[in-house]
């Protein structure tokens, strides 16, 4: 992968943007930085492995920030640990199967348009789901000190599942089994797109009853054990570009600080009100990408003239995203 002035550049950007995203919302904000390399030219699962390996160190120090905080509820993190670590071998194994299916050349065989398909469809689906439903409770709220939705917790509360737990920091009572399966998808889903957070902290707001600000610290703690496992199984087959991961370092290690600030000044509404409308741009921006892998895995027989446009179209929306997340974050900081 040839990475050029311009191209680290615009690296330093999204790992900027992701870093500020990540300690804001709890997630690795992955959901910029993955399709922001892959837009760049760096195959998918390459831009993957890259990104959760940069996972690992950010993660510890955002959670290290929201610890000084009381955000993290250590055992909710290392309860879902437990399962995190199959899910992501899971999304190893169908990532470099698909990666080598008929070839491994980067970024142009049609092995790399088959995982950069998988990846943009898993992509879609399931952070289109999370945005509207994160809209739809904002919505239904109303009122700027609205909570979030306890319905499904309550529904799951009257559900006999024992053993339970119970978690001091966020003061819940959850069955052990609905961690573990939480803990599940939340692997499965950062070691197939590098997002983790957004099955993980929905789950714990909406599922456990978590609080908002313990559900982001804690799914920082979580992303720092998932980052280390996720890099070492995809170092294993020479998936991990360093370089990717240092320039994502450089700006991430400062949004960061500036993002765990903002959940301690800023409305929970607000909070998910950001997160639902930078996961649709982000959403939009890997949609309008598809049509260029299937092309290269000739499930359609567009014009490759038009890949540029589309390419472009992406990456704007994805940008767009970014830096709208980012000045409604700062701008509620500042405000806060």
């Amino acid at each position: 992968i040839d990475i050029t002035f311009a191209v680290a550049v615009q690296v330093v950007v999204l790992g900027l943007n992701g870093g500020l995203l990540s300690g804001f919302l709890g997630s690795g904000g992955a959901f910029v930085m993955t399709p922001g390399m892959m837009n760049l030219g760096v195959p998918g699962v390459v831009a993957v492995a890259s990104n959760i390996t940069h996972k690992y160190g950010k993660a510890m120090v955002g959670s290290r920030r929201h610890g000084e905080m009381g955000n993290v509820d250590k055992r909710l993190s290392l309860y879902m640990v437990l399962t995190s670590f199959v899910g992501i071998r899971i999304a190893v194994w169908i990532n470099t199967a698909l990666f080598h299916m008929e070839g491994d050349s980067h970024g142009v065989s049609s092995g790399a348009g088959a995982s950069d398909l998988y990846i943009s469809g898993v992509f879609v689906c399931i952070l289109s789901v999370v945005a509207i439903s994160m809209l739809r409770d904002v919505k239904k709220g109303g009122k700027e000190e609205a909570e979030p939705s306890r319905r499904l917790a309550e529904f799951l509360g009257r559900i006999y599942l024992p053993p339970y737990v119970y978690l001091k920091v966020a003061d819940v009572r959850v069955s052990l089994w609905i961690i573990l399966i939480a803990g599940l998808a939340t692997g499965y889903l950062a070691g197939t797109i590098g997002v983790g957070g957004f099955i993980g902290v929905p789950a714990m707001i909406y599922l456990f009853g978590v609080p908002t600000a313990v559900a982001a610290g804690s799914e920082l703690y979580l992303a720092m054990y998932m980052g280390a496992w996720g890099a070492l199984n995809y170092a294993f087959q020479g998936m991990v570009d360093l370089r990717l991961t240092m320039l994502l370092y450089l700006g991430s290690l400062v949004g960061i600080f500036v993002g765990a600030y903002g959940v301690k000044v800023v409305k929970e509404v607000m909070i998910r009100l950001v997160t639902a409308v930078i996961i649709l741009l982000c959403v939009l921006s890997r949609a309008i990408a598809i049509p260029i892998y299937l092309r290269q895995v000739g499930w359609s027989h567009t014009d490759p003239g038009w890949d540029p446009f589309f390419n472009m179209a992406s990456k704007a929306l994805l940008f767009a995203a970014g830096i709208s997340g980012v000045l409604m974050i700062l701008f509620n900081v500042v405000k806060g």
